[in-house]
Formats: C-alpha cells, sequence, structure tokens
C-alpha cells in the first residue's frame, strides 16, 4: 500500500489535547489522527449504509418523511 505524506495545521488548543492523549496512550500524533480517520470514515460509511436501508423501507411501504418523524415520535414517548 502507497503511503502519501500531508501537512495538517491544528489550532494550538487541539494539538494540546492530541498531545495529551499521546502521551497517556504512548502513542505519537500520526497515529491519533490516522485512527481518528480511519474511524470516521468508518461511521460514515455506516450511517450511509443505515440512511440507505432506510429509505429503501420507506418507498417499499410508501412512508413520507413526516411518517417517519412521527414514528420517531411516538417511539420516544412510550420510553
Amino acid at each position: 500500500m502507497a503511503i502519501d505524506t500531508i501537512n495538517l495545521a491544528f489550532e494550538d488548543d487541539l494539538i494540546k489535547q492530541i498531545d495529551k492523549i499521546a502521551d497517556t496512550a504512548s502513542i505519537t500524533r500520526t497515529q491519533i489522527i490516522y485512527n481518528s480517520v480511519k474511524m470516521y470514515i468508518k461511521d460514515r460509511q455506516r450511517l450511509q449504509e443505515i440512511y440507505t436501508y432506510g429509505k429503501s423501507i420507506a418507498e417499499k411501504n410508501n412512508f413520507t418523511e413526516e411518517d417517519v418523524f412521527e414514528e420517531i415520535k411516538k417511539y420516544r414517548n412510550n420510553k
């Protein structure tokens, strides 16, 4: 796998937070940022899968956006 190098700019406060985590976990800034980006991408892909699944169910059952919001509201009120 090819590896490309990129330069990033962060606010000082964020760098301090990254450094604190790096020190506590005994890992590098690069590892923190690399792992964070991988988790972000994985989360976005999972959310897209959930959205796509929900959309297909809605289309099969002729649900409107309003129907979905009402079902969510009912569910939350019954908790």
